[in-house]
């Protein structure tokens, strides 16, 4: 009987887990990882891949070629924690403070180490794989600084995969869809400036807190008021600072906070509107705005063809019952979508069943699922890159 994908994948399972425990232990926050880096380049050596390091600063690129296929595809994994303090109490647990895989990066990276393992024992592809170890995932920017290193031109694809892990979604389990599948994201920051006085004479003054009020309510009209009824988006504030004394009005005052939408048209109406917004409220208060908007995050939108594509991959290992082929998007952001915007490709969600939530000081990735992640990506390669034998 012909050996499975899981079933090759699971041989894995015990090196693997080994080597996500240690990055788990040893957290690096985005652009920052330079341990993880040389970590993901030495395994990539020992398993014969062509290594290619510092790209986008501490990024890690390794190709594998076989047969005499023209064609190449793109795996990505991000590497990056995140700025937060464990308490599971793990053996394995940071050792790092204030440092955190929180979002599973570690498994991310492991999964596709593991991939990388398995096809080059393999070889069952006819063409080139180039995997794609990303930093900075987490609003830094990783994405971009690895395109604007020349990422697809010098190491040119075809089409592009990743994949992300799932809490609550069951292990074994894939969903995904085409078109959106994550929201494009801003983080924002507005100074107002007015001026201080005693806080008993508050006349004397131009009063930026109470600026900051009306503004924080005001700011969401924009999703109710200007943004269509069938598009997705919010806007969230999430942080208002001011002042340092009882008796001072301060001179200034900060508001802060996330905008996210399914489609970059959105986003854009919603850019507009927080500036208008921020600039004429405190104009009419006798203060002024100054508006930072960072678009940050691209949509992920699926490439409807690499979706179906991925889909059949994830059927064959996990099962046609056990895939969402048409899963709804999510709100959060992921930074894939800017490799996406230069390459078609697709994004799943794989299962990691019942543990704590992403970002939660409680989560770690559950290690069952790294088998079902490698063999997915191993047999996307397969079918995309099919072997001349």
């Amino acid at each position: 009987m012909t050996e499975s994908a899981l079933d090759r994948a699971r041989r894995y399972q015990a090196e693997l887990v080994a080597i996500r425990h240690d990055i788990h232990a040893h957290p690096e926050l985005g652009m920052e990882e330079f341990r993880t880096a040389e970590l993901v380049a030495r395994k990539l050596e020992e398993w014969g891949l062509e290594v290619h390091r510092g790209i986008g600063i501490t990024g890690v690129v390794g190709i594998l070629r076989n047969g005499n296929g023209q064609a190449s595809v793109g795996l990505r994994a991000d590497m990056d924690a995140l700025p937060m303090q464990e308490t599971t109490g793990l053996p394995y647990a940071s050792t790092v403070p204030n440092r955190m895989h929180a979002c599973g990066h570690d498994g991310h990276t492991t999964m596709l180490l593991g991939t990388a393992k398995y096809l080059a024992d393999t070889r069952n592809f006819n063409g080139t794989v180039t995997f794609i170890f990303q930093p900075g995932e987490e609003g830094l920017g990783g994405a971009d600084a690895m395109l604007k290193d020349g990422l697809f031109q010098r190491f040119p694809c075809n089409s592009v995969y990743s994949l992300h892990n799932w809490p609550s979604l069951p292990v074994g389990q894939i969903a995904t869809s085409p078109g959106p599948r994550f929201a494009g994201g801003a983080f924002f920051d507005i100074t107002i400036t007015g001026k201080g006085s005693h806080g008993a004479r508050p006349e004397e003054g131009i009063d930026p807190v109470i600026v900051a009020c009306h503004l924080g309510a005001a700011l969401q009209t924009i999703v109710s008021r200007n943004v269509g009824a069938m598009d997705t988006a919010v806007l969230s504030v999430t942080r208002i600072a001011s002042g340092d004394a009882y008796n001072v009005v301060p001179q200034t005052a900060t508001l802060s906070g996330t905008a996210r939408a399914l489609r970059a048209e959105v986003m854009t109406i919603i850019g507009n509107n927080l500036k208008r917004l921020a600039e004429n409220i405190a104009t009419g208060f006798g203060a002024t705005a100054e508006v930072d908007f960072r678009n940050l995050f691209a949509p992920v939108v699926n490439d409807p063809d690499e979706a179906r594509l991925y889909s059949d991959a994830a059927a064959a290992v996990v099962g046609e019952a056990n895939v969402q082929r048409n899963a709804p998007p999510s709100i959060v952001s992921e930074d894939f979508g800017a490799m996406m915007q230069d390459i078609p490709g697709a994004h799943i969600l794989l299962g990691s069943g019942d543990i704590a939530g992403l970002h939660n000081n409680r989560y770690d990735f559950n290690d069952d699922a790294i088998p079902y992640g490698v063999a997915v990506m191993a047999t996307v390669v397969e079918k995309k890159l099919p072997s001349a034998l």
